[in-house]
């Protein structure tokens, strides 16, 4: 049950750490970011893929670039991570509840 969330939370940190890459370096392409990252290049062209779906990056002929999109992304991302902690940690069991064998 836990397993599916953790590859998710995966890939979601693969996918901004792609993003991270491009806006502090773009443009930049899919070579440099495996390398950089030790990521495969598949594995970074699907993040990219993933990011252009979401509107927030693009192709050009240099590499990948932001879109008008990217910084309002950013700006919202801490609050919307901290809300996704908060439910996770709502979900915790308690240690002092029993657990009955």
């Amino acid at each position: 049950m836990i397993d599916r969330l953790e590859k998710e939370v995966d890939m979601l940190e693969r996918h901004l750490q792609v993003l991270k890459m491009v806006i502090e370096n773009e443009p930049i392409g899919i070579v440099k970011m495996s390398n950089e990252t030790g990521y495969p290049h598949h594995k970074v062209r699907y993040s990219l893929r993933v990011l252009e779906e979401e509107n927030l990056i693009e192709p050009s002929s240099q590499g990948a670039i932001t879109t008008e999109r990217t910084a309002e992304f950013v700006d919202e991302l801490d609050e919307k991570l901290d809300d996704i902690v908060g439910k996770l940690d709502e979900m915790k069991i308690d240690d002092a509840v029993e657990v009955e064998s």
